[in-house]
């Protein structure tokens, strides 16, 4: 990736740092937990051939970017102002935004609420969903009484972090191989859902995961060691703080109330993601999340890939991204 321009700029009153490639109309990727602008490694080099400037950057309280200690910090607002920002600090006006896991509300709300700055959005595994029928938090503390979830268990400040910053390698490889299609599918072998595993309210969030002995074809130990130098720059407490800020978010944004995302979109996703898994539905996947675009182009699930799409199945998101920009531009 020596290719790659890397820029500090000031944005929403911190700092982030910038990956860049290319010069042409501006596309923005924000990454989701646990990642860094290197998740799109695959993508920038391909969206700056096909003519455009391709930024990924570190998500506030992750790698070289700043890192404020408070929960309330990690908002959806302050994450769609950080994207605002960046357009501001590269001298553009608008901007495409594509995003993953928690960068896919950073990318799809920043288009809801800025029509006039971002021209067009898509994302990998998490669709636009606008605002849930009451604080997600306590969404989730309903669907999960009895049982472990990740995002609840991330609420205990402290013990989360002590749990992966304690062993940031092995948390993080267990992680990574444990959410892909590989793992997935070992998850549903041992018979369980696609909740990656199912056990106790009580348990940690390591606990009861498979421990895979090799690689799998996707995922290096060089991309690993990078991962794992982002976060002992970085902890893991920023990362964190933006799932301890969910209730914040529905009473801070109420405009997403029924909101319908007019943009044109995209959406991918893999039939092992366990995000897919989160609410159970029999709906097909246009039909659950069609209602909430105005102009979804194409809405894809890409056989046997599990949670990190664009890292898992590189050139079928490429070609799917690519297509778009193509479409939209």
């Amino acid at each position: 990736m020596s290719e790659v321009e890397f820029k500090v700029i000031e944005s929403n009153g911190i700092n982030i740092r910038l990956a860049m490639m290319g010069e042409g109309p501006l596309v923005i990727f924000c990454h989701g937990w646990p990642e860094s602008w290197y998740s799109y490694r695959h993508q920038l080099p391909a969206v700056a051939k096909a003519g455009f400037k391709a930024v990924a950057y570190d998500v506030r309280g992750y790698g070289e970017s700043d890192k404020p200690h408070e929960i309330e910090a990690y908002t959806m607002r302050n994450m769609t102002n950080d994207v605002i920002g960046i357009i501001d600090a590269l001298g553009y006006d608008t901007a495409i935004t594509i995003g993953h896991d928690w960068g896919g509300p950073i990318a799809l709300n920043t288009a809801a609420l800025n029509e006039d700055r971002i021209t067009a959005t898509g994302t990998l595994s998490v669709p636009f969903t606008g605002r849930g029928p009451m604080p997600t938090l306590d969404l989730w503390k309903e669907i999960y009484k009895d049982r472990f979830f990740y995002q609840l268990y991330f609420q205990k400040e402290g013990i989360a972090e002590e749990e992966f910053e304690s062993d940031l390698s092995k948390a993080l490889f267990i992680t990574y191989t444990n959410s892909d299609g590989r793992g997935m599918q070992k998850n549903f072998e041992k018979g369980q859902s696609g909740l990656v595993p199912e056990k106790t309210k009580d348990s940690t969030f390591l606990e009861g995961m498979e421990v895979f002995e090799d690689f799998p074809g996707w995922f290096s130990k060089e991309d690993l060691e990078y991962f794992v130098s982002q976060f002992e720059i970085s902890g893991l407490r920023g990362p964190f703080n933006r799932y301890r800020a969910q209730n914040i978010d529905w009473h801070e944004i109420p405009e997403l109330e029924g909101k319908i995302l007019e943009q044109p979109a995209f959406f991918v996703t893999g039939t092992l993601d366990p995000v897919n898994f989160f609410v159970p539905s029999d709906q097909t996947l246009i039909d659950r999340i069609g209602p909430n675009y105005k102009d979804l182009l194409f809405a894809e699930e890409l056989e046997g890939i599990g949670h990190w799409t664009q890292q898992e199945a590189p050139e079928e998101v490429n070609n799917f991204i690519l297509n778009f920009l193509k479409k939209v531009s």
